[in-house]
């Protein structure tokens, strides 16, 4: 594909979105400092498919398919500046494409990885098995662009999305792209997928455990079927549709919405609980549920597998305090969990963790549970802020402890800190969240030029945003007193709470109904 040419010199501080939120004004001070940690992360490197391209902030050999795809779900917003869908031909190229990457001085690279500080050693894709987001993430992507032409090449030239699902559809024992710095644990089977618990990316999760509580650092029961896996391959198949649709693929998309509703079916017959109204990763063999509750039980919702009757169970059943919902929501374990550190979290045994919250999230917002989702993210991004105004350095972190505003400690045996400056996904709260759910812009179509705003019910002082980007619209939004002020480069479909506004270009104001 087409490496696009970025200029990391660039100002592009004019290109992200200003948003406008005099209840928590502060908010705005994470919401800078973590735009210009993302920037910080803008690498160019010669040799690599897409350079300059956005660096995850774990280390220099090795590159990440789901970070890459987490962080493009920000770049979107300043697509200009921050290269993170372009960043996916990273991974696109070396596996299906040239087969490598390149050589780099290794300045800071864990001794797992094998390279040697300060001498060359080839990058890597770390996890080929990595969860498969890449159609979701462009997508998101599209939706904000309305870029055809690059769709046409994605999907009708390259046809790379079609290729990784179908690469993972016939992965049935071990395999080790020539790319890839690790081999396979992905396994498909019939009814679902063999899966790692580093390779899903919830590492030391206790999924899978067979007792009352996990013996081992990583259960990786080897007879476990991922619901994430499954959810992640229809996710895939729904996106590819969606996006053969933006193009006028009527025929493609219709292909692969069919096999969208073949996961949809396997899903709820095997995975859904209806003693708990839950989903849960089943035993391959002779189907039982191993019930530990984490925010991966929210990736069928994610992929509109669900019923909306199956969303309120789901809700009822998780969104309670001693579960996932409480002060601090959608932490990536339940807090009523034997596994569940109070203390620091414990990497993936409590911590806050912002992929997986932030799915979640967007979950319960794909099934119109608006307020629910702007509490989740409000709490989700206090937590973030006091986090980074209260403790030193203050900064953005891999993730964050449960139960104090400070960073969580990994699980290896020096119990360290997790790393600072991870922006890196965990810029999806003070970025994304803050956007889309605390002042409620959750979804622009560049195609059709609409844009959905929930806004909240109580509002204190002005909400809304200015410098707002989607394909070639750019606006200012803002609502203070009932009152809508409006400006664009073009006219557009506002839907405000479902109810639908024409937004001319130039200025206008428009006065709002009372609900």
């Amino acid at each position: 594909m087409m490496r696009k040419e970025f200029s990391i010199d660039a100002e592009w501080r004019s290109q992200v979105p200003e948003p406008v939120f005099d209840e928590r004004p502060e908010y705005n001070r994470l919401y800078e400092r973590t735009w210009e940690l993302a920037h910080d992360h803008l690498l160019d490197l010669p040799g690599m498919p897409q350079t300059p391209y956005m660096d995850e902030a774990f280390c220099d050999v090795r590159i990440w398919i789901w970070d890459s795809c987490f962080m493009s779900l920000f770049c979107k917003y300043a697509p200009n500046c921050f290269p993170g869908v372009e960043t996916l031909n990273n991974f696109y190229l070396p596996l299906y494409g040239s087969g490598r990457l390149p050589q780099v001085i290794a300045r800071n690279a864990p001794e797992w990885t094998g390279a040697t500080i300060g001498e060359p050693a080839e990058i890597k894709i770390c996890i080929a098995d990595n969860p498969p987001l890449f159609a979701w993430a462009e997508l998101q992507n599209a939706l904000m662009t309305g870029d055809r032409e690059h769709l046409r090449e994605l999907l009708l030239e390259k046809r790379f999305l079609q290729k990784h699902f179908e690469w993972l559809e016939n992965l049935t024992g071990p395999a080790w792209p020539p790319a890839a710095g690790t081999p396979t644990f992905w396994r498909k089977r019939a009814g679902g997928y063999l899966w790692e618990g580093g390779a899903s990316g919830m590492d030391n999760t206790p999924r899978g455990r067979t007792g009352p509580s996990a013996s081992m650092p990583r259960p990786n029961n080897p007879r476990m079927f991922w619901l994430d896996a499954i959810s992640q391959q229809a996710l895939s198949a729904s996106c590819i549709s969606a996006l053969a649709g933006l193009i006028g693929e009527e025929e493609l998309a219709a292909v692969w919405q069919e096999r969208f509703e073949a996961f949809r079916g396997t899903v709820n017959r095997s995975y859904w609980c209806e003693e708990d109204g839950f989903y849960y990763d089943i035993d391959g063999e002779d189907g039982s549920f191993y019930k530990v509750v984490t925010p991966a039980s929210f990736w069928p919702v994610l992929a509109g597998i669900a019923t909306p009757e199956q969303v309120g169970r789901m809700i009822a059943f998780a969104m309670t305090p001693e579960r996932l919902g409480g002060p601090l929501p959608l932490l990536s374990l339940a807090r009523n969990d034997a596994d569940f550190n109070a203390e620091n979290g414990c990497y993936w045994r409590g911590s806050l963790w912002l992929p997986t919250a932030y799915m979640a999230v967007k979950a319960l917002e794909k099934y119109g549970e608006f307020e629910l989702a702007r509490d989740c993210a409000r709490k989700i991004l206090e937590h973030q802020y006091r986090t980074f105004a209260e403790y030193e350095p203050h900064t953005v972190w891999e993730c964050y402890a449960p139960n104090a505003p400070e960073p969580a400690r990994s699980c290896d045996e020096n119990g360290r800190v997790v790393r600072p400056g991870f922006c890196g996904w965990s810029a999806l709260g003070p970025i994304s969240l803050y956007l889309e759910n605390v002042i409620g812009l959750w979804e622009a179509d560049a195609f059709a030029r609409t844009l959905n705003w929930s806004l909240p019910e109580k509002v204190k002082g002005r909400i809304g945003v200015r410098n707002y980007r989607f394909g070639d619209v750019l606006a200012d939004l803002i609502v203070e007193n009932g009152m809508l002020t409006a400006r664009s480069s073009r006219p557009f479909r506002l839907i405000l709470n479902g109810t639908g506004l024409d937004i001319p270009g130039g200025e206008c104001r428009i006065l709002l109904r009372k609900r």
